[in-house]
Parts: C-alpha cells; structure tokens; sequence
C-alpha cells in the first residue's frame, strides 16, 4: 500500500519513522537523481541539495530519497541523535510530520574508504521530482 505525497510529486510506502519502504513519482513527475563526487558531510550536503531543488524551481518538498555513509554503526544512542538531526531537516522542509517520513534511505558504513562523519554518499546526493513528460522517465545528473 502507497500514499502519495502530493507537496512532493511522489507517492511511498510507509515503514519507520527514520525513512520509508521506497518511493515513486506519481503521473506528471520524474525523479531526478543528483550525484556528488565525493561524500559531503550531512548538514552540508543538505544544503547542496536545497541549492539543487531551488535551482530547479522545485520546492524542498520534492526532496524523496537520498543515499547516506557512516564511518561505522551507530550505538543506539548515536543512531537516535543522528536521526534526530536528519529527520530535523526533513521537518524543516515541510516533509516530515511527526513520525510520517515519506523520504527512501540508505544508510551504509563501508568497510574500506568510510567518511569521517556521517555523510550524503558519493553515489547518489539525493533525489527529488520535477514535472515531467513522461510519467516514467527518469534522469540523473552530477554536483
């Protein structure tokens, strides 16, 4: 079962309240995958990805998946810290409500290479829609 999130042109699946099951862009919309060269710390490569949307003239809302790094697990104490701040911006953004998270994540601590800090992944920024002609289509590009 989906519910679509109309401020963000997508529809997801409901899971936890640190991310959803997945999304899909609903009809009219495309979504668009932004890459970084390297990994970008969090709280800037948030940023980077609000300069992005807005540069799109699409609103932060359109924000509906990103790809995170850490340097190692979490303790459950960290884990929650971290989500706090990350499940924060999406609030800021109008995204999040309560618990209800519509946007997709990974969150992968590589063994060889990992990031200093927590980080937006190198192989995917994040990911956002924008109006499309083709229901279907996707794109990506790279920062």
């Amino acid at each position: 079962m989906t519910t679509v999130f109309a401020a963000g042109g997508y529809r997801y699946i409901p899971a936890v309240f640190q991310y959803s099951g997945g999304v899909a862009a609903e009809p009219g919309f495309a979504i668009v995958r932004v890459r970084f060269h390297r990994p970008v710390p969090l709280a800037d490569g948030f940023a980077r990805i609000a300069q992005t949307i807005r540069a799109a003239e699409r609103p932060l809302t359109a924000f509906c998946a990103c790809e995170l790094r850490s340097p190692a697990p979490f303790t459950e104490d960290g884990f929650r810290a971290f989500n706090e701040i990350y499940a924060g911006t999406l609030r800021n953004w109008g995204i999040m409500r309560g618990d209800d998270n519509p946007v997709a994540r990974s969150n992968v601590c590589p063994e060889l290479d990992p990031p200093p800090e927590p980080s937006v992944c190198s192989s995917a920024a994040g990911t956002s829609t924008r109006p499309s002609r083709s229901p279907s289509s996707r794109t990506s590009s790279t920062a």
